[in-house]
């Protein structure tokens, strides 16, 4: 009975065997490509979170030198975030920041760099149309009306039509273009949302070009007449931009 088992046992070992000679360094492989993935991700994870609190801390520090006025930290503290963290939401927040600060200062020509940066680079889309806003704003105090509308040409969509609208309009009326300021303004009337109070300001903007607001939008029927009120539009998502220009 006992040399069966050790016959038994002994099959089982040469085909253990066997299996490994065949298959052992497969998997071994296998193993340590899992264990190095595994190892990989948990880096990379570390690292970003690492990258994050970096990053963080120094657009904190932007965010203090510009509430202070200092504009040598500012502009050190941006040019820092952008080299060091330009893959980080904190680079485009801090370009906003740095380059209202720097307007703020009188400093608009130095505003332009951060705004452009991230208008091209800034990972989030719509802090990339809110800086085509900022950096058009800049160029219309210039006097650079036409590099404005250029500018303005890529911020379509995610909700911030109107405010473009609007924009593109200050634009034209700059360049003695009535016309095409009247159709600019009309869109970003249409647009907008009607409890908004800065549709006020677009409808004085109409006037002052000759344009009625009730014949761009019809204000809302009375109750009973049947009429149905105008449809909100998208562009209720549209949101303070924080405009300093």
């Amino acid at each position: 009975m006992a040399s069966s088992l050790d016959l038994q046992e002994q099959e089982q070992l040469d085909q253990l065997k066997a299996f490994w000679n065949r298959w052992g360094n497969l998997l071994t492989w296998a193993v340590t490509l899992v264990l190095l993935a595994f190892a990989a991700y948990n880096g990379w994870t570390w690292w970003q979170r690492d990258q994050g609190r970096k990053a963080s801390a120094l657009h904190a520090e932007l965010e203090r030198a510009a509430q202070e006025g200092e504009m040598d930290r500012v502009k050190a503290a941006w040019s820092d975030l952008k080299s060091r963290y330009a893959a980080s939401a904190y680079a485009g927040q801090g370009a906003l920041v740095a380059a209202k600060a720097l307007v703020d200062k009188g400093q608009a020509n130095d505003a332009l760099e951060p705004l452009q940066w991230a208008a091209e680079s800034a990972t989030d889309e719509g802090l990339q149309v809110v800086a085509r806003l900022r950096w058009a704003g800049v160029l219309l105090d210039q006097g650079k009306a036409q590099d404005a509308l250029t500018v303005l040409d890529k911020a379509r969509g995610l909700g911030f039509d109107a405010l473009v609208d609007d924009r593109r309009g200050d634009a034209w009326v700059t360049l003695n273009k009535d016309d095409e300021a009247r159709e600019a303004y009309k869109a970003a009337y249409k647009a907008m949302p009607a409890d908004l109070d800065y549709r006020r300001l677009l409808e004085a903007k109409l006037m002052a070009l000759g344009v009625d607001p009730a014949t761009v939008v019809p204000p809302p029927a009375k109750s009973g007449q049947g009429a149905a009120k105008p449809a909100a539009d998208k562009a209720a998502a549209v949101t303070h931009t924080g405009e300093f220009a």
